[in-house]
């Protein structure tokens, strides 16, 4: 069944999948800059989880810097291509940090326990994930970034929780990415694993998209976290 969230001054918009059967997670997915909600509905038959709402949440629109200025849906304004730091406005940051963050207390206030939420994205809704998921004050039942990075990395060691250090990750990319490259990529993954997290990572042959061998892969990722 599928059910369209009425935004709240405080709230995202967001296009929902309930489950076929009873509920007992959430999987939270945030989509790519200039993207929509509904980028993943494909995706998620696959994966067969019948016991789990799909929250897909519609990034503001915003004017985007490295596309002229450009009004898009964007989780941030990105200023540039390059690596971190002042790849990203802080600003726009914080304010979808915030809004994600209501986003999970949200469903947690429908009944699933932060234990059982998933928060996860592709390419800018895959660092926005792995930015709020680890300063997120509970342990949640996942963390996973589609071809996304470790947004704002100077701030990741004074902002993260602990509580966080429990949640498991999964960082997936494209080999041939030229959007955001395998190497931001994976010195985000060497991060995480150097703090401690329990960090899986998995690179396919594809550029910045999404291949049935990932899908694969994040199926199998969500059973070892219990989400079914």
């Amino acid at each position: 069944m599928h059910s369209q969230g009425a935004p709240t001054m405080n709230e995202l918009e967001t296009f929902e999948i309930e489950p076929q059967d009873t509920l007992e997670s959430s999987v939270v997915w945030l989509h790519g800059l200039g993207a929509t909600p509904h980028d993943f509905d494909d995706v998620v038959p696959l994966l067969n989880l019948r016991h789990t709402r799909f929250v897909f949440p519609a990034a503001p629109e915003r004017p985007v810097t490295v596309n002229g200025g450009m009004v898009m849906p964007a989780w941030y304004d990105l200023l540039s291509l390059g690596e971190p730091p002042l790849r990203e406005d802080a600003a726009s940051v914080r304010a979808s940090a915030d809004l994600m963050s209501a986003l999970l207390r949200r469903e947690i206030a429908r009944g699933v326990a932060a234990q059982r939420l998933v928060l996860m994205g592709f390419s800018q809704g895959g660092a926005l994930a792995l930015h709020v998921g680890t300063r997120f004050p509970e342990r949640l039942a996942g963390l996973c970034s589609l071809s996304g990075y470790l947004l704002q990395p100077e701030t990741f060691d004074t902002e993260r929780s602990t509580s966080s250090l429990r949640t498991p990750v999964l960082i997936c990319h494209g080999e041939f990415d030229p959007v955001v490259p395998v190497s931001l990529g994976k010195s985000s993954f060497e991060t995480l694993k150097g703090a401690g997290y329990e960090a899986e990572w998995r690179s396919f042959p594809m550029p910045h998209s999404l291949c049935l061998d990932e899908v694969r892969a994040l199926g199998q990722w969500f059973e070892r976290c219990g989400v079914r």
